[in-house]
C-alpha cells in the first residue's frame, strides 16, 4: 500500500493567503503553520512529523516553507527521509527519499543555501527601503497596537501591581511591546 501525501504549509502573518502554496496539488491532508520563518514555534510543523509514517510522502511548496535556515533544513529533511519518508519540494521540483546519494546530498545544500540566501537578501532590501523611506519621512513604522487609551489602561494596571505576563496576554501584545508602552511618553 503506498503512503499518504501530507501536504505542510508555513506563511509568516495571520493575514497571509496559505491557499496558493500546495495549490492544484494532491495531498491527502494538511499541516498549516502560521508564523515567522525565524520562529523555532511551529506546533503544526510538530504535528506534522508526529503523524508521518514509514511511506508517506511530505510535500512542501519550496524549501524555505520548511526551514528556517539549512542547518534546519537538513536535520529535517534527515529527520524524516530516515524514517523512510519522502520529502517533494515543488518549486524546487526536488524529492528526497533518504537515499545517501552524493547528489541528493548537493542539491539539498546548494539549492537550502540559495534559498537562505535570498531570505537574507529580501531582509536587506527591506532594512534598506525602511532608512531611505526614514530619510524621506515617509516611515512611521508599525501601527500602534494599542490606542493611547488603552496604554492608559496598561500603565494604570501595572501601577496598580498586575503582573506584566499576564498583562501582556490579557491586552495580546508580546512582553517586549508592553515594556516598550511602558518606556515611552505615547
Amino acid at each position: 500500500m503506498d503512503g499518504h501525501r501530507i501536504g505542510y504549509i508555513r506563511v509568516s502573518s495571520l493575514d497571509q493567503n496559505p491557499d496558493r502554496q500546495l495549490e492544484q496539488v494532491a495531498v491527502d491532508r494538511v499541516f498549516t503553520d502560521k508564523a515567522s520563518g525565524k520562529d523555532t514555534h511551529r506546533p503544526e510543523l510538530d504535528r506534522l512529523i508526529a503523524f508521518v509514517r514509514e511511506g508517506d510522502t511530505v510535500v512542501v511548496h519550496s524549501m524555505d516553507r520548511l526551514a528556517r535556515n539549512l542547518d534546519d533544513l537538513r536535520r529535517l529533511v534527515h529527520a524524516l527521509t530516515e524514517r523512510g519518508v519522502c520529502i517533494e519540494f515543488v518549486k524546487e521540483n526536488l524529492t528526497f527519499t533518504g537515499e545517501a546519494s552524493p547528489m541528493a546530498n548537493l542539491m539539498l545544500s546548494v539549492m537550502g543555501a540559495f534559498a537562505e540566501f535570498e531570505r537574507a537578501l529580501i531582509g536587506e532590501r527591506q532594512r534598506e527601503g525602511i532608512a531611505l523611506a526614514k530619510k524621506r519621512g515617509a516611515y512611521r513604522g508599525r501601527k500602534k497596537a494599542l490606542s493611547s487609551n488603552r496604554i492608559a489602561e496598561l500603565r494604570q494596571r501595572v501601577a496598580n501591581g498586575e503582573q506584566k505576563a499576564k498583562l501582556a496576554r490579557d491586552f495580546g501584545i508580546s512582553r517586549e511591546t508592553l515594556y516598550q508602552y511602558l518606556k515611552t511618553d505615547a
